[in-house]
């Protein structure tokens, strides 16, 4: 004991190792608990599973809820099981007491976690097994859920057999409640085979399907008439189109005669196109009626939707060039209203962005004010343009100022919103 120095006793490491064999045993018994847990959770899910599937007693309702949270449980303590043995490495060189022994604690601990879950859980599998026996014996419940598919498919061959008989076609709906015979044979087949709510979901789904095509072939007469109003009516619409497709020469010839080349450029295509889309339109009309009178109901549809979208940006387009005289022709005349409004505006924008503050926000601010200057050159490009100004670029400039502006103001509101 001389000179001060410590002593390294020579039965140190031989404690060590003894810590380290026993976190290695309590490793192996948590281990052991853990999987005995996940077993016995497999098992009672089954159960759990069968009364569900049968039973909607609140007794039942309480079970499930009851072995949820069970599952929650388990999964908290698996979680911890798994964080524990992944912090301790028992197999590492240089392991010292100190760690071993934390080693031995929470593995101790986590295995006495999942032993006394593993211990509720029986208890409560136990407190349930009237509750499996009753709902074992209840597995007759299956049959009318898959009596109801039955009939449902039934009723739908009805339906089909009907709208034939009418001189209809339905091959579509046919061939969709053939898919279903493979349903009905699982049906069939029962429970046993397939499991009980699997079973009941089945004979439920099969029910809303030939439901479904019940509906759709009583609907199918119906379907007959509207689809010849729609023929008609975008019969008439395309007609209509090809009228005033021939009314743009008139707009486009005022708009060259008084306006700059850059106000109706754009314009020029507009007849053409119009006539090209109601040429477009009729032709799709006409495989539209051969679609109908050959009773494709689905191809029929298609071609319709088509046919209004044809008409739609035709429609758009040459509503474009009279819309397009209309402005020029006031902006010509006087353009203080659209200054006006934009000036209105941004003012109104900036008297919101400084409501409830000494100083705009920077992001507010710097759009507006830069709306401010754009809205003054292109006055000024007006004011420059000579005998023809470009009242439409001013127009377009114009329109994309209000844009920005009504973006700044809906940025606010909704920052404003959410504080």
């Amino acid at each position: 004991m001389s000179g001060g120095g410590a002593r390294r006793w020579g039965f140190g490491s031989g404690r060590v190792e003894g810590l380290r064999e026993d976190a290695q045993a309590a490793k192996d018994a948590a281990a052991a608990a853990f999987y005995e847990l996940d077993t016995a959770q497999r098992d009672l899910r089954i159960s759990i599973e069968t009364i569900t599937a049968v039973d909607n007693s609140p007794p039942a309702r309480k079970a499930g809820a009851d072995f949820a949270a069970f599952g929650e449980r388990i999964d908290a303590n698996s979680h911890d099981y798994i964080n524990v043995v992944d912090a301790h490495d028992l197999d590492r060189d240089g392991l010292d007491s100190a760690a071993a022994s934390r080693a031995l604690h929470d593995l101790n601990r986590v295995k006495g976690q999942l032993e006394q879950t593993r211990t509720d859980l029986s208890r409560f599998a136990h407190s349930i097994g009237g509750l499996l026996e009753h709902a074992e014996s209840q597995l007759a419940q299956v049959a009318p859920a898959v009596e109801r598919g039955r009939q449902a498919l039934l009723a739908a061959t009805q339906a089909l057999d009907g709208v034939r008989a009418a001189g209809l076609n339905s091959d579509e709906l046919a061939a969709r409640l053939a898919q279903l015979g493979p349903e009905l044979t699982k049906l069939n087949q029962g429970a046993g085979q397939h499991g009980v709510r699997p079973t009941i979901q089945r004979a439920e789904q099969v029910q809303r399907q030939a439901e479904a095509l019940a509906e759709e072939a009583r609907r199918l007469p119906e379907q007959a008439v509207e689809l010849d109003r729609r023929l008609a009516s975008l019969r008439t619409r395309a007609q209509a189109l090809a009228n005033r497709a021939e009314k743009v020469d008139p707009v486009l010839s005022e708009l060259r005669r008084r306006f700059s080349a850059a106000c109706w450029q754009d314009l020029q295509q507009v007849p053409e196109q119009a006539q090209r889309a109601s040429r477009q339109a009729e032709e799709k009309l006409r495989d539209a009626q051969r679609a109908r009178q050959e009773q494709r109901w689905g191809d029929a549809g298609d071609l319709l939707a088509s046919v209004r979208a044809v008409l739609a940006t035709a429609d758009d387009a040459v509503a474009a060039a009279g819309e397009r005289l209309q402005r020029l022709n006031e902006v010509s005349f006087s353009r203080d209203k659209e200054t006006e409004q934009v000036r209105f505006a941004i003012r109104d924008a900036q008297r919101l962005a400084m409501a409830g503050r000494s100083t705009p926000e920077p992001r507010h601010a710097g759009p507006l004010d830069s709306s401010v200057e754009r809205l003054e050159r292109a006055v000024a490009a007006l004011d420059t343009g000579g005998r023809h100004p470009d009242y439409w670029q001013f127009l377009v400039e114009l329109d994309a100022i209000k844009e920005t502006v009504g973006s700044v103001v809906q940025n606010i509101r909704e920052s404003r919103a959410g504080d």
